[in-house]
């Protein structure tokens, strides 16, 4: 018979931990109890800020992501947070691009994920999407695959690993804007919300602990996004 997680004395990986919606995280979970390591590439300085237990690699790497688990274990929850976004349609998709873009949102957390599930009696995934899964944003086309691939990983995962170990996803709207980006004009570029009004990283942790804790949910995506996602393009 399985017991909610208690995150109190847990260790937890957060991969993208430093910054934006993986600080959030991060603080959440110290705010529950849990121990994290913060992975980064480069913030190392927001990363060390938030805790003493730090671990830095390039996503990008196969290397460096084998290792990652072995460095920061043991570990009793893995939050694949870090992601790589580009805005690039059919004709800028070039092999590298799409190579770069898929190692990051995709094959780093197959990897993390696998490597996870071998060290971990019992434990937790928690895999961070995209509202765009739900629609067919042509004008970001690898990330929104990868997004969609990350998504049925979820589900297989979910399905290989139970009852060891539940999988499940958060997908966010729009969060944060980008660097450079005013929050008045980040709010219009952020389209039709239908409950007007943005989603906030804190309500990304919220549906994370949530997950963590349930523990008879496995296989299933929460969408913090006020709604955009049941408007498939209409956003």
């Amino acid at each position: 018979m399985y017991s909610a997680m208690i995150l109190e004395g847990k260790r937890a990986l957060v991969t993208g931990g430093a910054v934006r919606i993986g600080k959030a995280i991060t603080e959440a979970l110290q705010a529950a109890g849990a121990e994290v390591v913060v992975h980064y590439c480069a913030s190392a300085d927001e990363a060390r800020a938030l805790s003493p237990h730090t671990v830095q690699a390039n996503l990008q790497s196969l290397e460096e992501c084998s290792e990652l688990i072995d460095r920061a274990g043991p570990l009793d929850i893995l939050i694949n947070n870090a992601s790589l976004f580009t805005k690039d349609r059919l004709a800028g998709s070039t092999p590298e691009r799409v190579q770069r873009e898929f190692s990051v949102n995709l094959f780093a957390p197959m990897e993390l994920t696998r490597q996870f599930a071998a060290q971990a009696e019992q434990g937790a995934v928690i895999n961070l999407l995209d509202r765009r899964i739900r629609a067919n944003d042509a004008s970001c086309l690898p990330y929104s695959i990868s997004k969609k691939g990350l998504e049925e990983l979820t589900k297989l995962s979910a399905l290989e690993l139970a009852p060891k170990i539940r999988v499940n996803a958060v997908a966010p709207g729009p969060i944060l804007p980008p660097p450079g980006n005013s929050g008045e004009d980040f709010r219009e570029l952020a389209g039709n919300i239908p409950l007007d009004r943005l989603p906030t990283p804190a309500n990304i942790a919220e549906a994370v602990l949530f997950l963590l804790q349930a523990d008879s949910i496995t296989g299933q995506i929460i969408y913090v996004d006020g709604g955009q996602h049941l408007l498939g393009n209409g956003v």
